[in-house]
């Protein structure tokens, strides 16, 4: 029987094709600024690196579900710091980074050929990803209602975006879960930036006023990467509907998809500790206050981006053009077609650089 390949179902590494736009930029006489990617570049809190270290010695098998621990900090964390209650611990369930569990969410839920994913017009791409590893279909559609009669079995909502840095407001939140649970659908909401707001509030699918307390259907995925610096960890979660909760740990359990127990040691100390959190998002907040004015004074005009790690920049034309303009000057950016056909005239612009490197930036777009 010939052999079926799932890499060729798949679209190709948005980021491969960034490769002449790099050495571009590599060329400069004061290094790569590299704005492509959202991955942290600062140290990770003291106390999360001494949990890690304290069950180093363990030699046993660690628990798919995760210890109690880990668990209730995780519930304590949602309550303290985004206002969800109801979660009980049993409704916890920690991931091998929120990439891994997007990834496989559909495949984990039981969707496969004819089965309809809705992801947004713009998109983080593995989304689009999941719904093919599973053999779905997927449409992109910010306004549900477009959708007609067609059914969905499950929508990724994203809020604050990736890449555009927007905030949907609870009524259009409301909407979504009002118009999956009168087909029966999941509602998987990417929360991976929830903690970094500027310009506006951004609320959980699991907030009550978003879901008055009913997380039927209601799926909320949570990375350490972005608040904590913890992207070399692998650290996220799932919570919401225990019944679903419960589906996803039984097919884990077989498949082997297990966080490492020196992991779920420091996530308990992230999720218990405020203060870390709170330095990093001020870091971020003075990088975005620097570098989004350099870019406005440079002409080009920043839209949306009130929450998140990135600028979604725009000048009007093709979002390659815009991205080989600022290789030129040592930036590398990426295209905005990376996240949908709705992006071709955006570049996305990450604020995870050192200070340094910022401050670099802003002084190379100076007119």
């Amino acid at each position: 029987m010939a052999r079926i390949s799932v890499a060729a179902s798949l679209p190709d590494f948005p980021w491969d094709s960034l490769t002449a736009a790099k050495n571009t930029a590599q060329a400069h006489p004061d290094g790569i600024v590299n704005l492509s990617v959202g991955t942290p570049v600062d140290p990770v809190a003291e106390i999360i690196r001494d949990a890690l270290a304290s069950v180093s010695a363990e030699p046993g098998y660690p628990t798919t579900i995760g210890t109690v621990e880990l668990r209730t900090a995780a519930v304590d964390a949602l309550g303290r710091r985004y206002g969800v209650t109801g979660i009980g611990t049993d409704a916890v369930l920690p991931a091998i980074g929120t990439k891994e569990m997007i990834a496989w969410l559909p495949t984990l839920l039981g969707l496969g050929a004819g089965d309809l994913v809705v992801i947004p017009e713009l998109a983080y791409p593995t989304y689009e990803v999941g719904a093919l590893l599973a053999g779905a279909r997927i449409t992109r559609a910010d306004g549900l209602n477009r959708l007609g009669p067609e059914n969905a079995a499950l929508v990724f909502v994203n809020s604050p975006s990736n890449p555009s840095g927007k905030v949907l407001p609870i009524e259009h939140l409301r909407k979504v879960v009002a118009w999956a649970r009168e087909r029966d659908a999941v509602v998987v909401s990417d929360e991976c930036y929830l903690g970094l707001t500027w310009d506006a509030e951004a609320v959980s699918i699991l907030d009550p006023r978003v879901c008055d307390g009913d997380h039927t259907n209601l799926l909320a995925v949570h990375s350490l990467s972005k608040t904590s610096n913890l992207a070399s960890y692998r650290a996220g979660f799932v919570t919401g509907d225990p019944s679903l909760v419960k589906d996803l740990l039984e097919v884990r359990k077989h498949a082997g998809m297990i966080v490492p127990l020196p992991v779920q040691a420091a996530m308990t100390a992230a999720l218990s500790d405020d203060e870390h959190e709170k330095m990093q998002r001020e870091r971020y907040r003075a990088r975005r206050i620097e570098l989004k004015a350099a870019i406005e004074r440079a002409g080009f005009t920043v839209e949306h981006s009130e929450a998140g790690l990135y600028l979604w920049v725009t000048r009007g034309e093709p979002c390659r053009t815009t991205v080989d303009w600022f290789a030129e000057r040592g930036i590398l950016t990426a295209p905005g077609e990376f996240y949908g056909p709705s992006g071709s005239q955006h570049v996305r612009i990450a604020l995870t650089a050192t200070d340094e490197r910022i401050h670099a930036a802003a002084e190379r777009l100076a007119p």
